[in-house]
């Protein structure tokens, strides 16, 4: 029964990522969810600055859709596969998600490739981060 409820949140996850429903991708996310971006060394602890990057990605990337999901045994860890384009570049990357026992998003780890399109998130995601630090701490 509990992994039907991560199923569910997995496609909740996948339905307000797709349509670009902030609020609805934030709801998801637990409080003490930790972010580890594919262009920064250190990860980003909490939900309102996951919530913030995530909203910066929103902007940055065009043709974004998930293209396949991989479910762990327990369906606990889970990973979407998708593609998008950085600045004309085509991406390939994948959102890996833990779920904590209510159901909500505690990990979410990102990967990207090749490296050029990483280089182009890079770039747009650190010309997106000072609107990005500052939704993280309005909120």
């Amino acid at each position: 029964m509990q992994g039907k409820r991560w199923l569910m949140a997995t496609s909740a996850f996948r339905k307000a990522v797709e349509s670009g429903d902030h609020a609805a991708i934030e709801e998801l996310l637990a409080e003490n969810v930790v972010f580890t971006s594919p262009v920064a060394f250190k990860p980003y602890p909490g939900k309102a600055i996951t919530a913030a990057i995530l909203r910066g990605v929103g902007r940055v990337f065009t043709d974004f859709r998930y293209v396949r999901e991989i479910v762990g045994a327990d369906g606990r860890d889970q990973a979407l596969v998708f593609t998008a384009k950085v600045d004309g570049l085509e991406v390939n990357g994948c959102d890996f998600l833990h779920f904590d026992e209510a159901g909500l998003i505690d990990d979410l780890t990102v990967m990207v490739r090749p490296l050029s399109g990483a280089n182009a998130l890079a770039q747009a995601m650190g010309a997106q981060f000072d609107r990005i630090r500052a939704e993280a701490t309005a909120g």
